[in-house]
């Protein structure tokens, strides 16, 4: 279990990193930055990464959200939800706090929005409430899908993590103007504690919908797309 543990919390700090960090330190910089399809792609291949790297330890979550949807599709122990919640949470405050202290050595340094998620006007195209939550709760629905589809025993061996890894990257091309993309309560928790916009007060939709997305993505898969489908727990062989 110690081993699963410390691969999500490496994994999650991998993603809030590599993810956040691309948002913080290269969007824009100075004129001619990565913009948000670099960020997108960021996001991506921190999970295709992590996910080749120690996929075969815990399963590769790296997002509460995931982990409760696997839950729910029977891929995954109950018993081992509030512990991979824990270390995926503490894993990616430590890269948002590693990333406070690299941006702030730039000359004139403020935190601003750090590359949190929000809505109204913490939105970056200023969306309202309901847009958001639907955006990430139908995201969230697509990316469970695609992560139990590409794992399933129908699956092509060995591609899931470039599939996951490229769904996240969609995920990110269509959300960053509307929610500056969450789909994960970890990272949206991680980014939170360091901006300075007011993103804690709005981080409940960011724990709401995507475990909700989750929900909704594990059923549709569970019950409708393989009903009876009863594939083996992830990581039970470690």
């Amino acid at each position: 279990m110690l081993r699963k543990l410390a691969a999500e919390f490496f994994g999650t700090f991998w993603l809030v990193f590599g993810g956040c960090g691309s948002a913080i330190l290269a969007a824009g910089f100075p004129q001619l930055g990565i913009g948000f399809a670099g960020v997108a792609l960021a996001f991506g291949l921190t999970v295709l990464t992590m996910a080749y790297a120690v996929g075969g330890i815990s399963g590769g979550h790296f997002n509460p959200a995931v982990s409760l949807g696997l839950a729910l599709a029977g891929r995954f122990r109950w018993l081992e939800l509030i512990p991979y919640w824990i270390v995926q949470v503490i894993g990616g405050v430590a890269a948002a706090a590693t990333l406070y202290v690299i941006a702030s050595g730039a000359p004139g340094f403020s935190a601003g929005g750090f590359a949190s998620n929000g809505y109204g006007e913490l939105s970056p195209g200023h969306y309202g409430l309901a847009s958001c939550l639907v955006a990430e709760v139908v995201l969230t629905a697509g990316f469970l899908i695609v992560i139990l589809g590409s794992t399933s025993k129908a699956a092509p061996a060995g591609f899931a993590p470039l599939t996951i890894g490229l769904a996240l990257t969609l995920i990110h091309l269509v959300s960053i103007p509307v929610t500056n993309t969450s789909v994960n309560p970890a990272r949206s928790t991680a980014a939170a504690l360091f901006a300075q916009t007011g993103a804690l007060s709005q981080l409940w939709l960011f724990w709401a919908a995507p475990l909700l997305g989750g929900i909704v993505g594990a059923l549709i898969w569970r019950f409708v797309l393989t009903p009876g489908e009863s594939p083996a727990l992830v990581g039970q062989e470690q």
